[in-house]
């Protein structure tokens, strides 16, 4: 049978928000994915789509060893065994980080499951609805850039700061999520300027 049209649109949105934020993360994703239309979308993964079908793996650019896996549980509420289920398969795999897909969030169980996970793995939750657009293309949202550690370094050196002395930019912040911040990194915040073209601020993630 069938997924409804509405469905299928919901689904193409979200896995297209998904291939665009890994390529900000820096992955490597193809332009022919990042350039697929709908109809392209229901060719590859027919209209009676499952969403376990459309899982992603990718490696960063600078590091093939680097894989990241972003899983999409059919559950309407993933618990326990779904969660172990996909470390299982990260560890089989040896990829070390994923993201989970949800589509109306984690039981209270999963959650703690996935607290306990990262302490050695890192495994991101997004809910579906949060992915239907990318917030970074939204007009009042501006240019973001992590900086590596040694960008981050150098502009401490510039300014003759320490790090916590920066403005916070907290970690469950929805623009940190979304490209992975972790707490101690740096990210650069391009905005227009009216007496400048442009401005940069920088945030420290906590």
């Amino acid at each position: 049978m069938s997924l409804p049209d509405e469905e299928i649109t919901r689904l193409f949105r979200v896995r297209m928000t998904v291939l665009q934020m890994l390529k900000d993360r820096g992955y490597a994703v193809e332009e022919s994915e990042l350039e697929m239309t709908r109809k392209d979308f229901v060719q590859k993964f027919g209209e009676n789509m499952k969403r376990e079908d459309l899982l992603i793996l990718k490696n960063r650019e600078e590091d093939s060893s680097d894989q990241i896996y972003v899983f999409f549980p059919e559950g309407a509420k993933s618990g326990v065994p779904v969660v172990r289920a996909f470390l299982n398969r990260m560890k089989t795999d040896n990829v070390l980080c994923a993201i989970l897909v949800v589509q109306k969030g984690l039981t209270p169980p999963a959650k703690a499951a996935v607290t306990e996970i990262n302490a050695c793995f890192r495994m991101e939750v997004f809910e579906e609805a949060e992915l239907l657009v990318n917030i970074t293309e939204h007009a009042f949202v501006p240019q973001h850039k992590v900086l590596s550690s040694e960008e981050k370094k150098e502009i401490l050196a510039k300014y003759g700061v320490k790090e916590t002395q920066l403005p916070r930019i907290l970690v469950t912040d929805p623009v940190a999520r979304y490209f992975g911040l972790k707490r101690g990194q740096v990210v650069k915040i391009t905005r227009e300027s009216e007496t400048a073209k442009t401005y940069d601020t920088y945030r420290y993630c906590v």
